[in-house]
């Protein structure tokens, strides 16, 4: 059952191991039934790994391919010192877990009863404008812990987070003596925070640049135009030339993120349509088929 204790999980875990042990066991399967076993004792096994799979295993339905919500994980402190008996995971586990998730502790000790500090990590969600503004957050993580009952529970801290102008994603901000902290009276562990962007209704990242589709008037493709054009830090104004395709894309240097060398901006041309739903806008779409003659697929020789 979901509640069940770690003990319970051990004692399971064993009965079942027995039971398909490929040395012992007649039944059909029972080497590939084993090696299910033991993957999800691995998993059931770590508080940690526990924790991250009751958030999204019993979305799995058998049978269907499982792919992890976006940013399911943004929140979880972990320590990542887990022992990860096998090899690989299966593609479930593989798809929640990723493969860094047994690594990302490998400078620390392991995880709960060791005597010494520990380095924690978790992945945190921030807006792109205060990468390029710079901001102080209060960021809110969730702890997997063991309680009395040996079930897991999930502890939360508050933390105040001062954001660096113009930190990328996928970057980390280390907060000194916030991991884990050791027996008596050596310091505790550092936290890392990786940084990824929550979703924005305007812009794409990729890196240090930034990108906006910029939806024009056919007028103003065709002619050119001067345009107001929002960036994460402010409107700025775009010459777009004369004769513009969709899709073309118009750079501002220096609008990206203010890393590092510093990022660019694009602006994506996405030329909109005017709607013709009454009889005057239809009489100049019919003014200009008959005005410029112009056919698109000419180069297609029709």
């Amino acid at each position: 059952e979901r509640d069940a204790t770690k003990a319970q999980v051990k004692s399971a875990y064993r009965k079942l191991a027995r039971k398909y042990h490929p040395d012992v066991s007649k039944e059909a399967g029972a080497e590939d039934k084993f090696k299910e076993v033991g993957e999800a004792y691995d998993v059931l096994k770590d508080t940690e790994k526990r924790a991250a799979y009751d958030q999204l295993g019993n979305q799995w339905q058998q049978g269907q391919d499982f792919r992890p919500p976006p940013d399911w994980d943004a929140g979880f402190e972990y320590s990542g010192g887990g022992q990860n008996t096998h090899s690989s995971y299966s593609d479930f586990f593989e798809s929640i877990f990723g493969s860094d998730f047994d690594g990302a502790g490998s400078q620390s000790s392991g995880f709960h009863g060791r005597s010494q500090a520990q380095d924690h990590h978790a992945r945190i969600l921030i807006s792109l404008e205060d990468s390029y503004l710079g901001a102080t957050r209060e960021i809110k993580l969730q702890v997997p812990q063991l309680d009395a009952n040996g079930q897991v529970s999930m502890k939360q801290r508050s933390l105040s987070l001062k954001i660096p102008k113009g930190v990328r994603e996928g970057q980390n901000i280390r907060l000194a003596g916030q991991g884990m902290p050791g027996q008596g009276n050596s310091s505790a562990g550092d936290l890392y925070l990786q940084i990824g962007f929550t979703r924005h209704n305007l812009y794409q990242v990729d890196g240090r640049d930034v990108y906006l589709d910029l939806p024009i008037a056919p007028w103003e493709a065709a002619l050119g135009a001067k345009l107001k054009v929002p960036t994460p830090n402010g409107v700025v104004n775009l010459n777009v030339p004369a004769g513009s395709q969709n899709g073309r894309k118009l750079r501002l240097k220096g609008r990206g993120i203010p890393a590092n060398p510093v990022g660019d901006f694009f602006a994506t041309l996405k030329i909109i349509l005017p709607a013709a739903e009454t009889k005057a806008a239809q009489d100049i779409y019919r003014e200009m088929e008959k005005q410029l003659a112009f056919n698109p697929r000419a180069s297609m020789g029709v």
